[in-house]
């Protein structure tokens, strides 16, 4: 019987989980570079959690300069099988009001400077991002934050920018002509990492601001946003103990389980060894 191994990426906001029993801090080594911090073993009841804090303790590092490659192979070297991301985001729809989670089901990316693949020269590939999220995990979630005590919505659309900069408002007004909900600036390339890593992913945005395409009124200001993250960490603790007690005991098989079997494109004999050794966790499943 396969168990799970959840990894959870907290963002603003989630810097620890109060019911992590055995926890331990590791340092976990990756050819990438070093992760935002050590990961936090422990368990919640018999499911084994593994907790990396986006930012680092104490938010020490910027959405541009997190290393997310480092970041997803570290927690693929732990043992996990599915990632839970939960983040800070600002809000593009009136209906999405400050206090509100957010289930993210797409994504528009509009990040820049970020190494967005693990493949390269020396061996390609090229994974389906269509559906960039895990539905069987998305489900959860929501169901693990109505049972946390939030408000919930589903099926939105994130957009992803670069920052650190909040948006102009002409850019916000843009961004809700596109369809977009909300809005953060770490799920990419996040979750085309994790993809490529064959790990399912959902991510819950936590919504502290309406970003800024209100024109009646003050622009976004961090203040206004710390304050709201303080009462939306609360509910994120305790979403993520409702969400582990509501996974069934075996974890069934994933379709994103094996994405990499239709995605490599290099010839065998035209891989770079060099490539192939830090590819050792995310694609050891199809390179040997």
């Amino acid at each position: 019987m396969t168990r799970w191994t959840i990894g959870i990426i907290g963002g603003s906001g989630l810097y620890a989980i109060d019911a992590l029993a055995d926890a331990e801090w590791r340092t976990v080594a990756t050819p990438w570079g070093e992760p935002s911090d050590q990961v936090l073993h422990g368990r919640v009841g018999d499911v084994q959690l593994r907790f990396l804090p986006r930012h680092g303790r104490g938010h020490r590092i910027p959405p541009s300069e997190v290393n997310t490659r480092a970041n997803i192979d570290a927690l693929k070297r732990c043992g996990v099988t599915d990632i839970l991301a939960i983040s800070s985001v600002g809000s593009l729809r009136e209906e999405l009001e400050p206090g509100r989670f957010v289930v993210v089901d797409q994504f528009i990316d509009r990040t820049v400077a970020r190494p967005a693949s693990f493949f390269g020269t020396g061996m390609v590939a090229h994974v389906s991002l269509a559906e960039p999220v895990c539905p069987r995990l998305s489900a959860f979630a929501a169901a693990a934050v109505t049972a946390a005590g939030g408000k919930v919505a589903e099926n939105a659309t994130y957009l992803a920018m670069e920052g650190p900069q909040f948006s102009t408002r002409a850019e916000s007004l843009l961004f809700r002509t596109w369809g977009a909900d909300i809005i953060g600036m770490t799920a990419m390339p996040e979750a085309r990492l994790a993809r490529e890593a064959e790990l399912p992913y959902a991510l819950v945005g936590m919504v502290t601001d309406y970003d800024c395409w209100r024109e009646s009124e003050a622009p976004v200001e961090v203040s206004a946003i710390i304050a709201q993250m303080g009462a939306n960490g609360v509910i994120a603790r305790r979403l993520v103990e409702r969400f582990v007690e509501a996974l069934p005991a075996e974890r069934t098989p994933s379709p994103l389980d094996t994405v990499l079997d239709h995605a490599l494109i290099t010839a065998p004999d035209a891989r770079d060894p060099a490539v192939l050794a830090k590819l050792d966790a995310v694609a050891g499943r199809v390179l040997g």
